[in-house]
């Protein structure tokens, strides 16, 4: 079935140095764009992957070369992120998004090297890619082929699950993969109830990482740390160095780029709250702090009595 299209479908996929966004760099960038008349362009670019605090080039994990088979010297003659950056731009810009898992990786190493070209060179890439609408296939794929517990039960335990749906049974079953899910993943889980709890929430982020989530009246709170759980705002107002904490630790520039717009927020809300505080009284608002004092203190007239 052709896809039925308003604007461009741009398909992407990268390889990388590896695995964590932060430190990481793109080595192969494929773009494969989809226009609503069914016209397919496609479009890959060979990344040489730029330390830019650094100046040099970052070396390939050699985890990462045993998956893509891309190796260092192959692409030392290829253009930085920085050098493609306006064709990429083009590529991007009137375009919806698509891929498999890249809500998770694709699309978080994306936004980081647009943002390593807006912090250490001097193009500032027009793009934002928090405003683009992203089909990631693989959750398509989730829901309609549910990982149920029979599943589960069959890939972590080694076993078919008897008397499914037996409310006794699922509920042993389920005891049992949790637990063999800690011992599949040690380095993944921690044995402890909190943590479990958090790394099973499913919460809207705001930040590609996680680091920033939408708790259900849509304010922003942290998932880690010491202020896990806080809003944002809350912790901005009694500890606003935390703020330049997370802008001098070791994360992603999305989640920088993040925690930035929410301070500036957070100070624009101030300012305001200022310059409210500062404008002169008007009659009804006297008329009602007179109120306020009376109910707390007492008329004028019983204050001199006083004395």
């Amino acid at each position: 079935m052709n896809l039925n299209l308003q604007r461009p479908l741009l398909f992407f996929d990268i390889e990388s140095t590896g695995l964590n966004i932060a430190s990481d760099s793109i080595i192969e960038l494929s773009f494969v764009k989809i226009m609503p008349d069914g016209e397919e362009r496609v479009k890959t670019w060979r990344v040489r992957p730029w330390d830019y605090a650094g100046n040099c080039q970052r070396p390939i994990n050699p985890s990462a070369m045993a998956v893509h088979g891309i190796k260092d010297e192959e692409l030392t003659g290829c253009p930085r992120f920085c050098d493609i950056i306006d064709d990429v731009v083009r590529w991007l810009e009137d375009s919806d998004l698509s891929g498999f898992n890249s809500t998770k990786f694709d699309l978080p190493m994306l936004a980081e090297e647009i943002e390593r070209v807006r912090k250490y060179t001097d193009r500032k890439p027009a793009i934002n890619l928090h405003e683009k609408r992203m089909v990631d296939v693989q959750n398509i794929y989730h829901v309609m082929e549910p990982r149920n517990l029979k599943a589960a039960y069959r890939f972590y335990c080694g076993a078919e699950l008897e008397n499914a749906h037996a409310a006794e049974a699922d509920t042993i079953a389920t005891y049992e993969v949790l637990k063999a899910q800690l011992d599949r993943y040690p380095e993944t889980l921690r044995n402890d109830v909190e943590f479990l709890a958090n790394f099973s929430e499913r919460q809207r982020s705001v930040d590609y990482a996680g680091r920033l989530a939408l708790n259900d009246r849509k304010e922003a709170i942290i998932t880690f740390g010491k202020h896990r759980g806080k809003t944002a705002r809350e912790v901005y107002m009694t500890e606003p160095s935390y703020f330049a904490w997370i802008e001098n630790g070791e994360f992603t520039l999305d989640t920088k780029r993040q925690f930035a717009l929410l301070k500036q927020q957070f100070d624009r809300e101030r300012r305001k709250a200022a310059a409210e505080s500062d404008e002169p009284l008007n009659a009804a608002q006297l008329k009602g702090a007179v109120n306020r004092l009376t109910n707390k203190f007492g008329s004028p007239e019983k204050q001199g009595s006083l004395f």
